[in-house]
């Protein structure tokens, strides 16, 4: 049984995106491995403190992942 475990920094993504992440990665899981495999695919979602993630020596906020959404948009 599949184990998806999906790190986010906290206040990024709201309760219905982050339902919305269980449901297609688990669409993604059953893709691959069968419809029998549904009931047994888990998917977690572990949320990180605002500055405790950080890229290239730079801690991230929330205010810092909605600027680079924006900018990709």
């Amino acid at each position: 049984m599949p184990l998806v475990t999906i790190n986010l920094i906290e206040n990024v993504f709201d309760k219905k995106q982050k339902q919305e992440m269980i449901a297609k990665v688990t669409d993604a899981m059953v893709g691959i491995e069968g419809e029998a495999m549904r009931g047994l695919t888990w998917v977690v979602i572990n949320e990180v403190s605002e500055g405790e993630w950080g890229i290239g020596g730079k801690p991230l906020s929330s205010d810092d992942v909605h600027k680079i959404q924006a900018s990709a948009a």
